[in-house]
């Protein structure tokens, strides 16, 4: 076990978030590590090449000063699905240069904080889906649930398909993103009872910033405990 893949249960429900805090706690516990997010769509034109903010965030937050190319190996201008923006660009996107850059990266720090596009499942091509590349990595999944309403049933789908691609399950965060939710506590304990993994950590709702902090510690021991277990 060298680190984990970061899945959700939606787009935009938290997973960079979830993503850089743990990249922090691993440097304020002295851990080196790096972060990657190998397909991101909707990048931006630089004078370094296209970038992604989301893979941006996670080499700022990384402990090493790895190439912005193993940490983002697949970036399009499209800001659609990944594998209608790889069609758009002319490329097919392959798990074999994926895992290149993950082994280059492995190279450099003892722990990789892998983290997908889009949801579980999301296509990358004809036959390709993310969990083909979760599932390749040979890391424990960290599942984040976007709380708000029909998180319930975007979970324990998510969660089931996880186990039965053969990914273990190293936990999962409750991340509140719609502020307006009603009874977040009764739903995180329904999902507590059905999913069989340890809630890493439940985040109340929080304006998302690129340099905002976890409104508690980030649970590391619990999470190196978790992961343990699943070894």
């Amino acid at each position: 076990m060298s680190g984990w893949f970061i899945t959700g249960t939606d787009t935009g429900v938290g997973k960079t978030r979830m993503a850089r805090w743990l990249l922090e706690a691993l440097a304020r516990a002295d851990q080196r590590a790096v972060g990657m997010k190998p397909v991101a769509s909707g990048c931006r034109e630089t004078a370094a090449g296209r970038r992604s903010e989301d893979a941006e965030q996670l080499l700022a937050a990384s402990g090493v000063p790895a190439d912005y190319a193993d940490v983002n190996p697949y970036a399009f201008a499209p800001a659609c699905a990944p594998h209608i923006a790889a069609r758009e660009c002319g490329v097919e996107i392959r798990a074999e240069k994926i895992l290149a850059s993950f082994r280059s990266l492995q190279r450099q720090a003892p722990w990789v904080v892998v983290e997908g596009v889009g949801g579980w499942m999301v296509p990358l091509g004809e036959r390709l889906t993310l969990a083909d590349v979760a599932r390749a990595l040979r890391l424990p999944a960290i599942l984040v649930v976007g709380m708000r309403l029909g998180c319930l049933n975007h979970a324990l789908l998510t969660a089931a398909a996880i186990r039965r691609e053969g990914v273990p399950l190293a936990g999962w965060i409750a991340n509140q993103i719609d502020p307006a939710m009603t009874h977040v506590a009764e739903n995180t304990a329904a999902l507590v009872q059905r999913i069989d993994a340890p809630l890493l950590a439940a985040f109340p709702f929080q304006p998302c910033r690129n340099d905002d902090a976890p409104p508690a510690a980030f649970p590391l021991e619990k999470l190196f405990h978790a992961t343990r277990n699943v070894d």
